[in-house]
């Protein structure tokens, strides 16, 4: 089998280009179908293992089958944000073997995020294995790469302090907000969605007691209960351009594919205010706020990738911390490589285990009928067990005993050493 990973990240491609290829949660069943139907089948009449990752920051597409397909891969991902593969290529990244396995062991540590260390991403890597397996999609080789990538960023996490100094996307926007305005206390704060990024966003700036939080979401309900959490009060998206003009910060992050503040409604809220400044962060991708409205004179717009040189704050702390979790990541990415090299037929080692086992389950089920036998002809159970014992010794030791006794001096040398490696090594 080979393995593969295809994306775009942060690093590689703008803010705009990433919201081609940003895909909701509901839409990641039928999405790996399509992916998988334009992929050539996988041993055994099957389709090619397929997961993707997409976050703010990064689609990632990981792939397992008899041969990697990259430029396919490249080629259906290119379609499905309508331009051309020419054009993606250029921002893209594609890895096989070892170095996609030691990607997403990076990925899932945080050590290849925009803010070095964060946790977020390891539960979005398990949402889209978890898409994967409902869809039916994950195999066994991706399976063991991904439950491998959260061991090893378990033990990075709880070996290593790679997230002891990292500041997150949300504190990022308070240290932003608290360079605005004067005290955040006097402010008033629209939240829009009610996903986990609002959540954790509204946790920061809830701490700072501003004057009043309101949740504006699309499920009245899901807003109501964040709401409730903060003590704030709760909208419907729809009521979002009349009421815009009230708020002097706005944290927008939901899955719409279009924007839903729009210049026009901004320039009105504006004019309401008296052109008091407002300040707003778009975490969203695709963008929820038009990137026009960043032109305005009275408006302090950032996107996530504006937040980038807020997040880096720290950097230099984190490096001793980078170098451990490498080590542990070099450890499982051997121990992976090993796992899938034990599996290739071309080594034999998979089908002499089968063999193995398959002369194993002979010999149990032979000794089993002649001690039922025995055991019906009213033999004592002490008796039964001693020929049973003895029975699977000889069938274990016949090989053994024969290649001691069998041909040239230095072909009973070799067989000498195997024996005594296999049935006379010392218990560790």
């Amino acid at each position: 089998m080979a393995v593969w990973a295809l994306g775009i990240n942060h690093t590689t491609a703008p803010l705009d280009l990433r919201g081609r290829f940003a895909f909701a949660p509901e839409q990641l069943p039928p999405t790996l179908d399509k992916l998988r139907a334009s992929l050539r089948t996988a041993p055994q009449g099957g389709l090619a293992e397929a997961a993707i990752l997409s976050t703010c920051n990064r689609t990632e597409i990981y792939c397992a089958s008899e041969a990697a397909e990259i430029t396919p891969t490249l080629q259906w991902l290119a379609q499905s944000g309508g331009i051309s593969a020419e054009e993606l290529r250029s921002h893209t990244y594609t890895l096989q073997g070892d170095e996609a396995a030691r990607h997403a062991f990076r990925v899932a540590s945080g050590l290849d995020s925009m803010v070095l260390g964060e946790a977020q991403i390891l539960g979005q890597m398990k949402d889209a294995v978890r898409a994967a397996e409902e869809a039916g999609a994950l195999g066994q080789t991706l399976n063991q790469l991904f439950q491998r990538s959260f061991a090893v960023a378990k033990e990075v996490r709880s070996s290593t302090e790679i997230g002891a100094h990292s500041i997150s996307m949300a504190a990022a926007a308070v240290r932003l907000a608290a360079n605005l305005f004067e005290d955040l206390r006097q402010i008033r704060i629209l939240f829009v969605g009610a996903g986990e990024m609002i959540e954790l966003a509204a946790t920061h700036f809830a701490a700072k007691n501003p004057t009043s939080i309101a949740i504006a979401n699309r499920t009245l309900e899901r807003g109501e209960a964040l709401a409730t959490r903060f003590g704030g009060e709760s909208m419907r998206l729809a009521d979002l351009p009349a009421r815009l003009h009230e708020f002097d910060a706005v944290i927008s992050c939901t899955a719409s594919t279009l924007p839903l503040i729009g210049l026009g409604a901004v320039e009105r809220a504006l004019k309401q205010r008296k052109h008091r400044p407002m300040f707003m962060v778009d975490l969203a991708v695709p963008r929820d706020i038009e990137p026009e409205v960043g032109q305005l004179g009275d408006v302090y717009l950032y996107t996530v990738d504006d937040l980038a040189t807020v997040v880096q704050a720290g950097q230099a702390q984190r490096q001793a911390a980078v170098a451990q979790a490498e080590v542990i990541i070099d450890t499982g990415v051997r121990n992976f490589m090993h796992w899938m090299d034990q599996r290739d037929p071309a080594n034999g080692v998979v089908s002499l285990i089968q063999q193995l086992n398959t002369q194993a389950d002979s010999w149990r089920a032979t000794e089993l009928a002649r001690a039922r036998k025995l055991m019906a002809k009213g033999e004592s159970m002490d008796a039964v067990l001693e020929a049973l014992a003895r029975g699977l010794t000889q069938k274990m030791l016949h090989g053994a005993l024969a290649e001691l006794n069998a041909g040239d001096s230095t072909a009973r040398e070799r067989a000498a050493q195997a024996i005594q490696r296999i049935f006379l090594r010392k218990e560790r």
